[in-house]
């Protein structure tokens, strides 16, 4: 969408694309369709309720993080909704297992301690347990769940055979912004540690981190992988739970410049916040994208572009831009729905971004505001 179809949108916003959200869903049913591998939305890094109508038009439900994750797929979403939590509250445990149709234990303890009762409360429940395959190639030990001391699934030497009457399937998820050929490393691990028990398994989910819709993944690779798998393992079931797949470059984050300071360079203040708005630029870390800005020094006028807040280090990082930024001028800060507004905070009262769709059509709808009253009623 161009900048001046945006203008006059109060800041700060998110912005979801509608149609590059359902390109997104098109490759992802397209590996649907030719592995017979099940996908489902991973809501920890995509849970948008405003787009779920079109996402349940191509993928299988929603893969959940605990009670109110599921409650969520159930209510907005429909179809399967697979839950996990590194440990489960007894007193969640009834509502969670009514409302799904998968759940997923982290460990053994858990697995005897609700897997029978989970089956009382719905019979329909399909029960697995998260493993630990020990082998990832996640880019730091922060996304990485099979690092040394993990508390995610359960390892080889944890495992109980004796446990597998229990299960109708098991999950993996050792991936992070991942290409094929570390599912195949991964899955080879998996496999030489856990295979043996496959043969009396419905299911094997293969988790997030799959970056399908990244340019460059080789898509045909991954078909292949899986339906490789599901030959070697008399056809069985699979799943993967991608959630920034799903959401990656379907839309961006519109800001305002409120001030330019100079302190040895020139510093652009923006009423948002990397801390409280785009968490993972930070946490990752990575740089983002701004329309029309490149690196330091390839353009004309250089600002360090920062955060509204009092955290020194609430900065987005520096930009070259064409011609000088002023007061009022709009920043854009491209691929920011995926890992955003699911994690975004009201860190010094910072108001939260609104949430804004871009339907097929190319018009606009602000679809969430943010107020005084959000801010106040999560903290009493």
């Amino acid at each position: 969408m161009e900048l001046s179809d945006i203008d006059g949108i109060a800041t700060p916003c998110y912005v979801c694309e509608e149609s590059l959200l359902e390109r997104n869903l098109k490759i992802l049913d397209r590996v649907q369709k030719e592995s017979g591998a099940k996908i489902i939305v991973a809501l920890k890094g995509f849970a948008l309720p405003a787009v779920f109508p079109l996402i349940r038009k191509y993928l299988h439900g929603c893969a959940a993080s605990g009670l109110h994750e599921a409650m969520l797929a159930d209510e907005e979403m429909g179809g399967e909704v697979h839950t996990y939590s590194p440990a489960f509250k007894e007193k969640e445990i009834d509502a969670i297992a009514a409302i799904s149709s998968h759940i997923v234990f982290n460990s053994p303890a858990q697995l005897q301690r609700y897997g029978l009762h989970v089956k009382t409360v719905n019979p329909n429940i399909s029960v697995s347990l998260r493993i630990n395959p020990e082998c990832s190639t996640s880019p730091t030990d922060l996304y990485n769940p099979c690092a040394a001391f993990s508390r995610l699934g359960t390892t080889i030497k944890q495992f109980d055979p004796t446990l597998l009457h229990h299960l109708d399937g098991l999950n993996f998820h050792a991936l992070c912004e991942a290409d094929v050929q570390a599912l195949e490393r991964v899955l080879e691990a998996f496999e030489e540690k856990f295979g043996s028990f496959l043969d009396s398994m419905k299911y094997v989910n293969f988790g997030g981190g799959h970056h399908i819709t990244k340019k460059g993944y080789d898509i045909d690779r991954l078909i292949h992988v899986i339906n490789d798998f599901k030959s070697r393992h008399h056809n069985i079931e699979v799943y993967l739970e991608p959630g920034e797949a799903v959401g990656w470059q379907t839309g961006f984050l519109v800001t305002t410049v409120l001030d330019i300071v100079d302190n040895g360079m020139k510093i652009a203040i923006l009423d948002s916040s990397a801390e409280a708005h785009m968490p993972d630029t930070l946490i990752m870390p990575y740089r983002a994208d701004v329309r029309g800005a490149a690196l330091p020094g390839e353009k004309p006028y250089t600002y360090r572009l920062a955060g509204n807040t009092c955290l020194a280090g609430d900065i987005m990082g520096d930009y070259a831009f064409d011609t000088p930024l002023h007061r009022g001028d709009t920043i854009i800060f491209e691929d920011q729905i995926h890992y955003t507004f699911v994690k975004n905070t009201t860190f010094n009262g910072i108001q939260l971004p609104s949430i804004a769709l871009i339907d097929r059509n190319k018009k606009l709808h602000i679809i969430k505001n943010f107020g005084y009253q959000n801010y106040k009623n999560r903290l009493s």
